[in-house]
């Protein structure tokens, strides 16, 4: 794992049975005032390089850095965004494809393809035409055990979607909402959608220092199937908005479309995490919250047999999801070691240099 001098970090999306998921779009807003360079370059061209030399220089600067972090490799950096100064420099290259909307005035795009010696590269086509297959073909079996988790995963939080009192959980919400948010507010907070965990080469990895750094009160939930977690966070979201603060919505790997797993809201430093045997929050928080509580245990307990199979059978299958990943990982930087070998790193430098007297810039414009 990258080793940064930050604890702001997220993932760039989530491995998921139907490929890769991001929330690309809300990395930065085309109508606030953002200013973004979008990295284009295959492995191997200089893109985590160049984001760690941007890091260096920035991290001097007193500003705050969200460290954007490869799901497919934890090791690789896709991106970095400073939102104090409303600026980011992202990888633009698939799976997570960013095109300009707003060419010059908002994005910039940095091609570090120019930086390649192309003559050298096009005898190497064959062996990279093999490598990218090899990845495609690996990729379409992880997304089939990443499938079939999820389908497991889904049976179980269904069942205790059933055993569970939603009324509980809004008046709950309706208590913590009174005593953490305050009123109703006619400017409405805005929200920014995240990954805080991904399934990676390594498993599922979580960062905790994230969440603790931007949220010193914690409540937990602790809710193994996520059903109670899930109506409680999104409860609690539309409250803090509707009070008037900006929300980071932190989205499950498995379930990227509508299961949140934890919700942060900086400017108050109060978040919300689920906790559960695949990400545990065995850490101090303010308040632990049981889904117990809002739940049917009897009821729960009848179906107790299916719901530990499917646990027990989608931490398999995940596991098997994840040693895929490490063989594309694997087959990826081979693929990067024939770039690297033939980079004219003059011009690499060249881009660095003009890149961060692009930020210089920035800061001194704020």
């Amino acid at each position: 794992m990258l080793d940064m001098k930050t604890p702001i970090r997220f993932f760039m999306g989530s491995n998921t049975s139907f490929g890769f998921f991001g929330f690309i779009d809300d990395f930065y807003d085309c109508d606030s005032g953002w200013r973004v360079y979008l990295l284009k370059g295959g492995p191997g061209m200089g893109k985590t390089m160049l984001l760690k030399r941007l890091f260096d220089f920035m991290s001097g600067q007193g500003q705050e850095i969200q460290v954007v972090i490869c799901p497919a490799d934890p090791d690789s950096i896709d991106g970095l965004v400073f939102p104090e100064i409303k600026a980011c420099a992202l990888d633009a290259n698939a799976p997570h494809v960013i095109e300009p909307k707003c060419w010059g005035a908002v994005e910039q795009i940095v091609n570090l393809s120019a930086c390649i010696e192309a003559a050298e590269i096009q005898h190497k086509a064959p062996e990279i035409l093999e490598a990218e297959s090899k990845c495609q073909a690996l990729e379409l079996r992880c997304r089939k055990f990443l499938g079939a988790a999820a389908s497991l995963l889904n049976d179980s939080r269904k069942i205790a979607f059933e055993c569970t009192d939603i009324s509980k959980i809004q008046r709950s919400a309706a208590r913590i909402a009174a005593r953490e948010f305050g009123t109703y507010s006619n400017l409405k907070g805005n929200e920014t959608r995240r990954f805080l965990s991904a399934v990676t080469p390594e498993g599922n990895v979580i960062f905790y220092d994230t969440l603790q750094a931007l949220c010193p009160r914690i409540y937990s939930i602790e809710d193994e199937y996520g059903a109670a977690s899930r109506l409680l966070i999104n409860e609690l979201k539309v409250r803090a908005m509707d009070a008037g603060y900006d929300v980071i919505t932190c989205y499950c790997p498995i379930f990227p479309s509508d299961k949140p797993d934890h919700l942060l809201i900086p400017s108050i430093g109060i978040g919300f995490t689920t906790s559960n045997s695949w990400h545990k929050a065995d850490f101090p928080v303010f308040r632990r919250i049981h889904s117990a509580r809002f739940t049917d245990m009897e009821r729960l307990r009848q179906r107790r047999q299916i719901m530990s199979f499917n646990r027990r059978a989608a931490r398999e299958l995940i596991n098997e999801a994840s040693l895929i990943l490490g063989e594309i990982r694997d087959v990826r930087r081979e693929m990067a070691s024939i770039y690297q070998n033939n980079m004219n790193y003059e011009s690499f430098d060249s881009i660095c240099e003009w890149i961060t007297r692009e930020f210089e810039d920035i800061l001194e414009t704020c």
